[in-house]
């Protein structure tokens, strides 16, 4: 395989090439230039001789010369400024500019750091002790230490949130957690029994790897295309997007290390969650350069979006959530999408602590969606128009509770008005009666008469006038005519007292002759004649209707039931009279129209037997009468 050195058209800069048939046709130049080995090998220079620019093929290498003077065009200072190392893949011998960043191994097409390999090299030359720690930046998850050879007595320093995996022949062997370390054999037992490490200054190769602890905050998500679904609430069919972001941490490093990194030089969050190639950042020796990783960049990417369009239709169907409102369900809704992914990413040694759903777009221009808005809006309206009228009926019937409550209230004070005026007539009646009963009494005592003579004279001028004493009644009346005298005539009544005394203690021997309907009332007044109470106006209480129990013959009941045997009182059997109309007729006859009470019309089932049935449905089985 021939090699040669080509210039980068960009920055001039050499870098080492082959025109074999496994050579790789593009190296990268330490500016960021692709070099094409095809196109750009053809080169201009001046001549170091005779000054012409001579367009030259720099695959002719030092046999290259000027066409006008025939000079070497490149001179043996060129080629000291190469190293030369192996490909860490293949182990074929390459070479290399010591100012190129990487070069594509012809072979296995790896693309191989120059400066780590410069920086292996000159640590190896030292033979000192080194210090191994970390330093990637806090978005990678997986940092791979740039050397591979140490020696016993190098120091590894592990920061918090970090943990440091050694690696050999592919197997994950001895790991540290944050400290400083020593490396030596009872540092690294598992590796020491493997490989039986040299004694203290003597050098011995491994693979380091930093796993990054720490939370990983702000990855963003997002659904690449929409998720169809249908509506829990109308079943419409709309199309929803979803996006936000999400905090990762790594869980098992071990596990990270062995499915997912492998023999890659780290992994990052560009490495999982975004498109194209994936890519590792490497620091050496104060230079900062980017490996291939190996690992399908943005895998996890696509599974997430494969689990959100996978479980949010679910999630709302479930959740029987409204299309329109899923903004008040984003937390539930994002607790059960990180319930969803979390197993997943458990097989790598990551877990999600915090999944967000910031947005979820929905399709205005989709008719259906717009339909759904216009059905939820109608639903809405109506909803309202139903609370309204709801509302209006319950003032109504307040309004007319309150208005039922006035006016009884009012009949309340006018009934209690009516009583007392009546009262306040009673009282006047009372007092205007007792001033004259004093009157009169004032003037008995003027006269010398005493309220017992008096009574009995009243007495005996009121037998006078019903007894049937016509003579009497006719010679009063003529002495009041011919203008007897005071004194005259109570002579004669007085003899006319004495004449009818005997009569009226005979007909009232058991007591007065005159009938007493007295009552008490409820405010104390006792002995009452009269329709009402002169004391405060009641009215006399009507006789309580009594019944005869016809079980056990108790009478004079006033209550529901008889307080003997318990037996209810019977009602009342009524009935019309179908001649004259007249209704509620107790008698056997009806009082208008002289009628006889008809017969009630009975009648037997003939399905169960049941008898004397006056309705139209036999009581018993329900049939229904003939006719």
């Amino acid at each position: 395989m021939s090699k040669f050195i080509i210039a980068c058209p960009v920055c001039h800069n050499y870098a080492e090439a082959s025109t074999g048939f496994f050579a790789s046709k593009h190296i990268r130049c330490s500016c960021g230039n692709i070099i094409d080995v095809k196109t750009d090998r053809m080169s201009t220079m001046k001549c170091p001789s005779c000054g012409n620019n001579v367009v030259y093929d720099q695959a002719e290498g030092q046999d290259a010369k000027c066409p006008v003077c025939h000079a070497k065009l490149v001179s043996d200072a060129t080629f000291n400024n190469l190293v030369h190392f192996r490909c860490p893949t293949c182990g074929c011998q390459l070479h290399a500019d010591k100012a190129a960043a990487t070069i594509v191994c012809p072979v296995c097409d790896s693309v191989c750091n120059v400066q780590q390999e410069i920086k292996k090299a000159e640590m190896r030359d030292a033979g000192i002790p080194a210090v191994i720690s970390y330093e990637g930046d806090n978005t990678t998850f997986v940092w791979k230490h740039p050397m591979t050879d140490f020696v016993t007595g190098s120091q590894l320093i592990v920061h918090e949130s970090q943990e440091a995996i050694f690696f050999r022949n592919g197997e994950a062997l001895d790991s540290f957690g944050p400290g400083r370390y020593t490396l030596e054999t009872g540092i690294l037992p598992r590796m020491n029994q493997l490989y039986r490490l040299p004694v203290q200054g003597q050098p011995f190769q491994a693979e380091v790897y930093f796993v990054n602890l720490t939370t990983q905050m702000g990855i963003k998500w997002g659904t690449p295309s929409k998720i169809g679904l249908f509506d829990p609430a109308t079943g419409l069919h709309v199309e929803l997007g979803a996006s936000g972001s999400f905090n990762l941490r790594v869980i098992d490093a071990r596990r990270l290390l062995i499915k997912l990194v492998g023999t890659t030089g780290g992994l990052s969050q560009s490495d999982l969650f975004q498109s194209g190639s994936a890519t590792a950042m490497i620091s050496a020796g104060g230079v900062t350069v980017a490996a291939s990783t190996g690992v399908n960049a943005g895998y996890f990417r696509t599974m997430i979006a494969t689990k959100v369009k996978g479980n949010l239709a679910k999630i709302i169907k479930a959740g029987r959530f409204n299309v329109l409102e899923l903004d008040e369900h984003v937390e539930s809704i994002s607790l059960a999408l990180k319930d969803a992914i979390n197993p997943e990413l458990a097989e790598y040694g990551l877990e999600m602590p915090e999944f967000y759903v910031a947005n979820i777009v929905t399709p205005d221009d989709d008719p259906n969606f717009r339909r759904l808005k216009q059905q939820h809006a109608d639903q809405f309206l109506r909803v309202r128009e139903e609370e309204i009228r709801k509302a209006e009926a319950e003032a109504a019937f307040e309004r007319k509770a309150v208005e039922a409550q006035t006016a009884a209230r009012m009949q309340v004070i006018g009934a209690q008005g009516e009583a007392d005026v009546t009262r306040i007539r009673a009282h006047a009646q009372a007092e205007a009666y007792q001033i004259q009963a004093t009157a009169e009494a004032a003037e008995m005592r003027m006269k010398g008469y005493t309220y017992q003579q008096e009574t009995a004279r009243q007495v005996g001028l009121e037998a006078m006038r019903n007894g049937g004493a016509g003579g009497v009644t006719g010679l009063a009346g003529d002495m009041m005519q011919l203008g007897v005298g005071l004194g005259t005539m109570g002579s004669v009544i007085g003899m006319a007292r004495d004449a009818i005394t005997p009569a009226m203690q005979a007909a009232g021997g058991m007591g007065s002759a005159i009938p007493s309907d007295t009552w008490d009332c409820t405010c104390g007044q006792k002995g009452i004649t009269s329709k009402f109470c002169p004391e405060c106006g009641a009215k006399k209480p009507e006789p309580a209707a009594s019944w005869t129990c016809p079980g056990c013959g108790q009478t004079g009941i006033t209550s529901k039931f008889c307080p003997n045997c318990g037996a209810k009182k019977p009602e009342p059997d009524v009935w019309d009279c179908p001649d004259c109309g007249q209704t509620g007729i107790t008698s056997k006859f009806c009082p208008n129209c002289g009628a006889k009470k008809p017969e009630p019309d009975v009648w037997d089932c003939p399905d169960c037997g049941q008898k004397g049935i006056t309705s139209k449905f036999c009581p018993n089985c329900g049939r229904k009468k003939e006719g």
